[in-house]
């Protein structure tokens, strides 16, 4: 069979690597792949790439969004050309990932599919874009907003950044009458939380499967490394948080609060954070920056006592599959699909640093906590 995959990027960043990968899989089995991109790319040789659009295309799109919130409005010529490289490609499947990022025309897209419907459509959803009027993740400021078409949006500033006008209940009406309507489309979700949200979206006539993000079990496993020794954290209970980019929603100031609850026996370590960051931090809180080696990053999960995610909107963070795999539990809010690729069994109310405080121990001192 002939599959085509649509997404911001290939082979790099967790969703272009899951692209990769499965397209890697897909050709080990025989079949024949295509992969379109509309930004950064790592060929790993599994699949004909196809460039959708230029920087220049890209950069006119950014900005029709920042000024007139109209993501997925623009690279028309950029989608045509890319509409005569699947007519050319005959594919069999059609599986989407990210379609935002400035870089496609949804209703190019969506009016092609239509117009195809002997091509099975796989949909894999990473956050919650296709069923809102603007954003990718509303839980952090607690906005139901989408179940009823949007409007008011609290979230202008947050991705994908608008200095325009509220368009959010267009833009819903719009995303609804493009995304609704496939012959054959099927909805993949990483976390079933995520399934039953997308059930009470404007999405919820089509079926939806889970599947969960898996990671390389060859690399994040139980690691030996020198990080303890090598930043002087002999006899201490590390506490360790990660991300590719800290902000308030994944709960870089919880940790700032975190480090008053926990006394000088315990080392907070975060790996991920910029200089500028790093001068904001309180006393007591070791900020590593982020690291692109996996392996390091596996020797660093090996090393910590507990590793903590306060995310406040996640669907299904891979860092907390990576600590596990590594032989380290795992503390979490109770948001998304966090407790899920958690373990579910250390999870404290979002907001609750006290709760986050109380797990902590529980895991590292469970004798006094019995006492």
């Amino acid at each position: 069979m002939r599959y085509l995959f649509i997404n911001s990027v290939y082979g790099v960043g967790s969703t272009g690597r899951i692209v990769a990968e499965k397209c890697r899989q897909l050709r080990s089995e025989g079949h024949e792949c295509a992969a379109a991109y509309g930004r950064a790319c790592a060929d790993n040789g599994a699949a004909q790439l196809i460039r959708i659009g230029t920087k220049a295309d890209y950069l006119v799109h950014a900005g029709i969004v920042r000024l007139l919130d109209l993501n997925g409005y623009g690279s028309g010529a950029a989608t045509r050309r890319l509409l005569r490289q699947m007519e050319r490609f005959r594919p069999d499947v059609v599986w989407l990932h990210n379609l935002h990022g400035y870089y496609l025309n949804i209703g190019l897209l969506f009016g092609w599919l239509k117009e195809h419907p002997q091509i099975r459509v796989l949909w894999t959803l990473h956050d919650c874009w296709a069923f809102t009027g603007h954003c990718a993740h509303f839980s952090a400021v607690g906005c139901d907003r989408w179940r009823s078409g949007c409007g008011d949006c609290p979230q202008l500033r947050a991705y994908p950044k608008t200095y325009g006008p509220d368009r959010t209940q267009a833009y819903y009406r719009y995303k609804r009458a493009c995304f609704t309507g496939v012959a054959d489309l099927t909805l993949i979700v990483p976390s079933e939380w995520l399934a039953r949200t997308v059930k009470q979206s404007f999405l919820s006539g089509y079926p939806v499967e889970v599947r969960r993000n898996q990671i390389d079990r060859n690399i994040f496993r139980p690691t030996p490394s020198d990080f303890r020794a090598r930043y002087g954290l002999a006899g201490k209970t590390v506490v360790l948080g990660a991300a590719s980019v800290w902000t308030r929603e994944k709960g870089l100031p919880d940790f700032c609060r975190l480090r008053e609850k926990l006394d000088s026996r315990y080392a907070i370590v975060l790996v991920g954070v910029t200089e500028k960051q790093k001068s904001g931090l309180p006393a007591g809180i070791l900020a590593l920056p982020r690291t692109a080696d996996a392996e390091e990053l596996a020797g660093i999960y090996s090393a910590a006592d507990v590793f903590v995610n306060p995310t406040h909107q996640d669907t299904y963070p891979t860092v907390n599959l990576e600590a596990r795999a590594c032989g380290t539990s795992v503390v979490t809010y109770d948001v998304g699909g966090s407790p899920e690729s958690a373990g579910g069994e250390h999870i404290a109310a979002e907001g609750d640093i006290d709760g986050l405080a109380e797990e902590i121990r529980r895991l590292t001192e469970p004798a006094a906590v019995l006492l």
